[in-house]
């Protein structure tokens, strides 16, 4: 053979050799890429032949199917639409799942080795069983009544977000973010009308698509004083030993003075602990803490939850939505000192503090729980398809102990008067023990102050029935008040579900 046709066989033989390597990599290792992949035609169609599971709340259906006479056979809708949206999130034909829809998206679609029963059984039988249905630990009339009132609130915020958890068990009864999104038009079989949606939602400077419930993290104001309180009860404190308040206190090398909010507010040299709180006063709480330090502050606060990286809501253990972690922030001087300005400002929830509507629900939770602080979940069944077998039921899990029953004693006797002698009032439930907090952040120079208020019902029994958080953005002079009056509706919602007055 001469030299010419030599190179010409070696040229072919290295190509057939590469194509058969390629092969083998498409084969092996990009097959289920290629073969998932959103923008597969025949993937699309295969996965809307068989009708995706039910999500249910408290026997509300929040997202099932409608038969289609198109190339995909079903459409996935949310009946409830913008009540749910955060928490059932959406499923589109292309690109990702959100929500309870991603967390639950192989169970529902039926491909989950849980349901492997079932698609055996189809092999023999030809029929195409639906995915399996997922039970929300969500409770419908909390659940209406956070997103109507959060929607109608009286101080004419447009931006904030509730949430409602047994503190017994850490279920999850409300979730609502404002603004919230009607996912049905994201979920359209035609891309073009889908994506539209989606571009006008995310173009939104409000950002209807966030979750602010879980991943807005804000300053909480004097709701911060419980963490203040709690740190004071385990360092030898008291609820009636007096600490220092006035009406104004200038932090060491500080440029400004920490006042109250109205003069009224603990003008008297020293007050008790539990006065100090009921009034919320700014100039007590900001010496309490140069008193105790960042570092026991910031411990306190860590004990509470604040830091945790980690924590998700969703099934128990087996990963969730993203909760973004609360921060204290920094309160040294660049030598590694405590900076007394700082720590006095972090004291009352101002300065670097940063905390999620949903810590702030599980701060008191712990306390009406007795010191015993669970993990918050959303998913509460998974139901095969027949709904006749039970894969899943959630075994409520203790997450932490930040105080004991004796601190957590006393701390729901100093919010309990924050609601009956204090800036709760609006949080009042006739028969219940409701114990709170209100909170009014500064957010600078040119935005309103935001509204929080952090509480919990306890029954005649002393059992804890429901603690809330509900925060109101940029909400203005009324917020936190406001805030307590949403949170009454919530709890008493949850009351109501559970067949109580």
């Amino acid at each position: 053979m001469n030299a010419p046709l030599r190179r010409v066989g070696v040229v072919v033989m290295v190509l057939f050799g590469l194509l058969f390597v390629n092969l083998n990599y498409v084969q092996a290792y990009k097959a289920d890429e290629y073969r998932n992949s959103d923008y597969n035609g025949r993937v699309q169609v295969a996965e809307y032949e068989r009708k995706r599971g039910l999500v249910e709340a408290g026997g509300t259906t929040v997202a099932t199917n409608r038969e289609t006479s198109g190339r995909l056979k079903f459409l996935r809708t949310y009946p409830k639409g913008e009540m749910y949206a955060h928490v059932v999130g959406y499923k589109p034909v292309n690109g990702a799942e959100t929500g309870i829809e991603r967390l639950e998206d192989e169970y529902l679609a039926g491909t989950s080795d849980q349901l492997f029963a079932d698609r055996v059984k189809d092999l023999f039988t030809g029929d195409q069983t639906a995915g399996g249905n997922v039970l929300l630990s969500i409770s419908p009339r909390a659940q209406e009544t956070a997103f109507k009132q959060l929607a109608d609130n009286q101080v004419g915020a447009s931006k904030g977000a509730a949430v409602a958890i047994d503190p017994a068990t850490g279920a999850i009864q409300a979730l609502v973010s404002m603004p919230s999104f009607d996912p049905n038009p994201l979920a359209d079989h035609d891309p073009d009308t889908a994506q539209a949606a989606y571009q006008r939602l995310e173009g939104d400077k409000n950002g209807p698509l966030k979750n602010r419930a879980l991943s807005e993290v804000l300053p909480p104001g004097s709701t911060f004083k419980v963490i203040g309180a709690a740190a004071a009860l385990e360092n030898g404190y008291t609820k009636e030993t007096r600490i220092p308040a006035g009406s104004s206190y200038l932090p060491p090398t500080a440029g400004d003075d920490i006042r109250n909010a109205a003069s009224s507010i603990c003008p008297e040299s020293s007050v008790t602990l539990i006065e100090a709180l009921t009034e919320s006063c700014n100039t007590g709480f900001a010496r309490l803490g140069v008193t105790l330090g960042s570092a026991k502050l910031k411990d306190e606060a860590r004990q509470f939850g604040f830091e945790d990286q980690e924590l998700t809501a969703g099934r128990l253990g087996d990963g969730g939505l993203p909760v973004a972690p609360s921060r204290t922030g920094e309160m040294l001087t660049p030598d590694g000192r405590d900076d007394p300005p700082s720590v006095a400002q972090s004291a009352i929830g101002q300065n670097n503090v940063r905390m999620t509507p949903l810590e702030g629900a599980m701060i008191a939770g712990a306390i009406a729980n007795d010191g015993r602080q669970m993990r918050p979940y959303l998913v509460q069944k998974q139901l095969g398809p027949d709904r006749t077998t039970t894969h899943y039921t959630a075994a409520p899990r203790e997450l932490r102990r930040p105080v004991d029953s004796q601190v957590a004693g006393d701390l729901q006797d100093m919010m309990v008067s924050v609601v009956q002698n204090g800036t709760g009032r609006n949080a009042r439930i006739d028969g219940y023990r409701v114990g709170g907090k209100t909170g009014t952040a500064q957010a600078g120079e040119v935005t309103d102050d935001h509204g929080w208020f952090i509480g919990f019902a306890l029954d005649d029994n002393g059992k804890p029935v429901s603690a809330v958080c509900v925060m109101l953005e940029s909400a203005g002079s009324g917020g936190s008040a406001e805030a307590a009056r949403i949170s009454r509706e919530i709890m008493r919602a949850v009351i109501a579900d559970r067949g109580g007055r």
